[in-house]
Order: structure tokens, then sequence, then C-alpha cells
């Protein structure tokens, strides 16, 4: 986690000194401030200022050495158990489908029935992946 806070540290840094050069140079080409390139440069700089901000805070919330940190730990030292996954379900694919029908009704003119009719099939295919191992032959 140290070695991300000095990289976000570095990038607020690194953005916040093009944005001062960005705007000088802007200045002295077309004599007034550009602004849409000066704010979002300032943005991502405050963007990386919050999230090394962010990681610094949790850094020292956490106390002591992280796995991570130590030079002698291996990659898998520090992998928590993220969870149980059906290899086997179906229901990601539901709804991934259904999901893509909705925009799809949505982004192509007038196609809102299409999204009217996909949009039942979101909250079933949601509550089906949660709830695969209650009934069946997986249920608990």
């Amino acid at each position: 986690m140290k070695s991300n806070i000095v990289i976000f540290w570095i990038l607020t840094a690194y953005f916040l000194i093009v944005a001062a050069v960005y705007t000088f140079w802007s200045i002295a080409a077309i004599g007034h401030i550009e602004w849409a390139g000066t704010l979002a440069i300032l943005l991502s700089g405050g963007l990386t200022g919050f999230i090394a901000g962010f990681l610094t805070l949790a850094h020292r919330k956490q106390g002591g050495t992280l796995v991570e940190d130590l030079p002698d730990s291996d990659i898998d030292d520090g992998d928590p158990d993220i969870g149980e996954f059906s290899p086997w379900s179906w229901w990601p694919i539901v709804l991934a489908f259904g999901a893509g029908l909705f925009v799809i009704g949505l982004s192509i003119g007038n196609n809102f029935w299409l999204a009217f009719l996909a949009l039942p099939l979101v909250p079933i295919a949601v509550v089906g992946w949660i709830y695969e191992y209650y009934r069946g032959h997986f249920a608990r």
C-alpha cells in the first residue's frame, strides 16, 4: 500500500505541475486561459489527490505493516478469500442479456418498447442469481 500511496502523490504533483504549464502555455499561445483543458488536468490532479489521501488515511488507520509491504512476502500471501462463485450458473448471462437489451432499447431511437420488455429480466436475473443456492440440487 505504501507504493500505491507514493505513486498517487507523485501523480498528484505531476498533474498540478502540468496544469500550471498548460495554463501558462495557453496564455502565451492564444492570449487567454483555455478552460476545458486546464480544468480537466486540475480535476485529474484533484482525483489522484483524493485517492492518495484516502489511501494514506486507510494505511494509518490499519496500523502495522501490511503483507504486501513486506520485502520477503510472496504475491499470494496477502490475497483474501473473495467468495464463492458458481461456474455452472446461467444467471449472469441472463442478467447481461436483460441489461444489454435495456440499454439498446434506450439508446436506439423509438425503441422504448424494447427497454420496457427487457426491464423485468434484470430483477428476475438478480433474484435468480442471489437465490440459486436455495433451491434444487445445490440447496443448503
